[in-house]
């Protein structure tokens, strides 16, 4: 496995020698995964905040969006300690969850709870995604001996698990009720 500039990745040695070759392409194919993924919220939460009728909401997705830029730049010291160009791969599941959440937006009213109740819901599906891929990532780059890479990604993921329980606080409290009272 070689990387853009045809020279052998640097993370290949950094490996348990018995890892697999293919794991070790696995591995990266996903951290561009997740890099594109990153990427996207970048650009897609604006939206989701602006959209919010809550303040609460919009701060929690404010906070976020500042987060995720910070999982960006944690990516691409992963691309560097593993010697690799910062590269993303399309994530189709992240695209997809986005376009459910802008169809949620455009299909509920402006200014009401609803879109509220909606756009944590879309929230929601977005940070169980990460989590689950974060959890797996930190996992495997433990067996592929990534002891420094490892823990940047469970930081990340203890920051995705932080975002989901905001929501799901969010919603409990204040706006699953409030949208129930709506007319």
């Amino acid at each position: 496995m070689k990387n853009e500039s045809g020279s052998e990745p640097m993370f290949k040695t950094k490996t348990s020698g018995k890892a697999d070759p293919a794991l070790n392409e696995l591995f990266l194919d996903s951290i561009r995964d997740i890099y594109w993924a990153e990427n996207h919220l970048v650009k897609t939460l604006p939206k989701m905040i602006s959209s919010a009728t809550s303040s609460t909401l919009s701060s929690a997705l404010q906070e976020h969006l500042t987060q995720t830029k910070t999982h960006v730049k944690r990516l691409e010291q992963i691309f560097e300690i593993l010697g690799e160009k910062a590269i993303a791969k399309k994530c189709d599941a992240m695209e997809g969850l986005a376009k459910e959440g802008e169809s949620i937006v455009e299909s509920t009213e402006a200014g009401t709870a609803t879109r509220d109740v909606g756009i944590i819901l879309a929230s929601q599906k977005v940070e169980h995604y990460e989590i689950a891929t974060y959890g797996g990532l930190t996992q495997l780059a433990h067996t592929l001996d990534l002891g420094n890479v490892a823990e940047i990604l469970a930081q990340t993921l203890s920051e995705e698990k932080e975002a989901d329980s905001m929501l799901t606080e969010i919603a409990e409290n204040k706006v699953n009720y409030k949208a129930s009272q709506e007319a």
